[in-house]
């Protein structure tokens, strides 16, 4: 699919999940399928979650959280395989950089390949070692939830 046109970015307000757990299955993100509830309760707090679609199929979306003032962070951002490449990605962050104009810091982690930040260069965002800031996280993955189930059975 060449044509931009043909896809159409709608706001997410009710997930269909079963177009959305198969669309973070297809980009492999297994912490959000391997935990569907943690996804949905993800899905229900954020600040804005909005969708491309193709003759009516979820094909990509980009989720925010945040205030929506003094911060806001992309959280996801995928596109189905055969779908990437084409802009998608660029028309959905495209959206978000819009909307949130305003907001004092847009922010997002992402993969440290050549590619993924080319893109967000690409979009005018700039890593914040520029800004002689670092970063730091935390993360709990599924896995770290199946260890903890069962503990008492190691």
């Amino acid at each position: 699919m060449n044509d931009m046109q043909q896809v159409s970015l709608q706001e997410i307000t009710a997930p269909d999940w079963d177009a959305v757990l198969p669309l973070y299955h297809s980009v492999g993100w297994t912490n959000y399928t391997l935990r569907p509830a943690m996804l949905q309760n993800a899905f229900q707090h954020s600040l804005w979650t909005l969708g491309a679609y193709a003759d009516g199929r979820l094909i990509g979306l980009v989720r925010c959280v945040g205030d929506g003032y003094s911060v806001v962070l992309v959280q996801d951002l995928l596109v189905q395989p055969e779908f990437q490449r084409q802009g998608i990605g660029t028309k959905l962050m495209q959206a978000v950089l819009e909307k949130y104009e305003e907001v004092y810091q847009l922010e997002l982690f992402t993969d440290d390949s050549p590619q993924t930040i080319s893109f967000y260069r690409s979009l005018g965002l700039k890593e914040v070692s520029r800004f002689g800031c670092c970063g730091f996280v935390r993360y709990r993955t599924a896995f770290d939830d199946v260890l903890a189930d069962h503990a008492d059975e190691m």
